[in-house]
């Protein structure tokens, strides 16, 4: 699933080499034996990251955003709901650390949010926040989620 607002549909090529790149990955790679942590895909354009956790209430899990790369959260094992919410609309709580890539927000009043199940995932540019790691209604799940970072 990609989602985003239709002024960013010409913007980047979905569907471009490196795009291509992460999904080959994606379908080629025994994901499940994949140790935990980066792993190379493309040198610093293309790369994964390989997670394991429990999912955890929504107030644990802030919004955050990248913008030297894109997301492709991908669900290996497990569900969580996935927040997100353009950056325009929220106030950040941190500043940006180029280092780690990273600036976290407050909780919106409001917010899009899907349910990420095995199999499934999303794309996140630069323009959107994410809330990744939070649970269902059915409470915690153990997760084995692919994070495959695209630079932008």
């Amino acid at each position: 699933m990609l989602t985003t607002s239709l002024t960013l549909a010409e913007k980047y090529d979905y569907l471009g080499g490196k795009f291509k790149k992460a999904f080959t990955f994606l379908r080629e790679t025994d994901l499940t034996s994949l140790p935990l942590g980066n792993v190379a895909i493309d040198g610093d354009d293309i790369y994964a990251n390989v997670q394991s956790y429990t999912t955890m209430p929504a107030s644990e899990c802030a919004f955050e955003s990248h913008r030297a790369y894109f997301d492709i959260q991908y669900m290996v094992e497990g569900e969580e709901i996935f927040g997100y919410e353009p950056i325009a609309n929220l106030t950040p709580s941190t500043e940006y650390n180029e280092t780690t890539d990273l600036i976290f927000y407050e909780e919106p009043d409001e917010s899009g949010a899907i349910l990420l199940k095995k199999g499934d995932f999303a794309i996140v540019p630069p323009e959107d926040a994410h809330a990744p790691r939070r649970m269902s209604k059915k409470g915690p799940c153990e997760v084995r989620k692919i994070v495959v970072k695209v630079r932008v």
